[in-house]
């Protein structure tokens, strides 16, 4: 177990429950609207997270608890190369940040992970914090928007393949599908399928026709994405995009993605989002289709 969080006076740290996703929401939120001007964090977005089968939430996270009670701190760390942590920007400057960031390469090293990191948005309080501590830049991130008032481009499938949303019958191919194409450039272990099915298809608010897929001409899901409305209805955010290798340059991808920008406005969502990384080599595939970039963020990294 790391060693406790060296805090200011007044403060006191303890693992979190799911119970807790809300306030984690909060803190998030808070710190994305003084940071970025908007917030785009959603309880679903932790709870989908913390609900896999995978993830004990206890041991992979520590809040930060003010002098009043209130959540105003959190980090996570349950194994693999990614973490995330946050500070309500009301208790910047207090040390907090760099306490979070100790606990997150000490809770790594008990794991045996060689390496790890979170995204922060580039030239951020965060990214700054964590440039001063030591964590390297790994790679460069985007968050890409279709405009509201842009057309949705049109683009055609070869003969006999088609677009329609999943079916449960279609879920474990769907998983191969994506996992197969994500592994391709992510150092990371498999996801399971019980995790993949609790981010996405039992993430709170999830819609069968969330999953969108292309079949070959023998039926076969070869291609496919997923799709995540927010809350408020107003944005469509891909948060997963991927062909099979050996389907690939026949333009599914650009296809799906006029699919889902389609279905999200049908549903009543003028924004459509995605977001991609320095790693897929995909961003000018995004652009081709009417993208533009909105925001860009830095995978920061340290060695415990």
């Amino acid at each position: 177990m790391p060693a406790a969080l060296q805090l200011p006076s007044g403060y006191a740290e303890r693992p979190l429950t799911l119970a807790d996703a809300g306030a984690v929401t909060r803190v998030m939120a808070a710190n994305e609207l003084a940071t970025l001007g908007e917030v785009h964090i959603e309880e679903a977005d932790i709870v989908a997270e913390w609900q896999r089968p995978s993830f004990e939430v206890g041991p992979a996270t520590v809040g930060v608890l003010a002098p009043t009670g209130e959540l105003v701190g959190y980090a996570e760390c349950s194994g693999g190369a990614r973490a995330d942590a946050a500070v309500h920007p009301d208790h910047w400057g207090r040390g907090i940040g760099t306490a979070l960031a100790g606990w997150i390469g000490a809770r790594a090293a008990e794991l045996g992970e060689p390496v790890i990191g979170m995204p922060v948005p580039q030239g951020s309080p965060g990214d700054r914090l964590l440039e001063s501590l030591g964590w390297f830049t790994r790679w460069e991130s985007w968050v890409l928007v279709l405009p509201e008032d842009a057309a949705i481009p049109r683009r055609e499938l070869p003969a006999a393949y088609a677009i329609r949303a999943a079916t449960p019958h279609d879920h474990e191919q769907v998983w191969n599908v994506v996992e197969d194409a994500f592994l391709e450039w992510s150092e990371r272990e498999r996801e399971p399928y019980a995790d993949w099915l609790a981010t996405v298809v039992e993430r709170p608010g999830a819609e069968p026709w969330n999953i969108r897929v292309v079949t070959d001409p023998e039926g076969v899901v070869v291609a496919a994405a997923v799709l995540v409305m927010t809350e408020d209805g107003r944005e469509g955010y891909v948060s997963k995009l991927a062909t099979r290798k050996d389907q690939r340059n026949r333009g599914l991808a650009q296809a799906l993605l006029a699919d889902a920008f389609g279905v999200a406005r049908a549903h009543g969502a003028p924004r459509a989002t995605l977001s991609t990384d320095s790693r897929t080599g995909a961003l000018d595939l995004y652009l081709h289709v009417g993208m533009q970039v909105e925001a860009t963020w830095i995978h920061r990294a340290v060695r415990p």
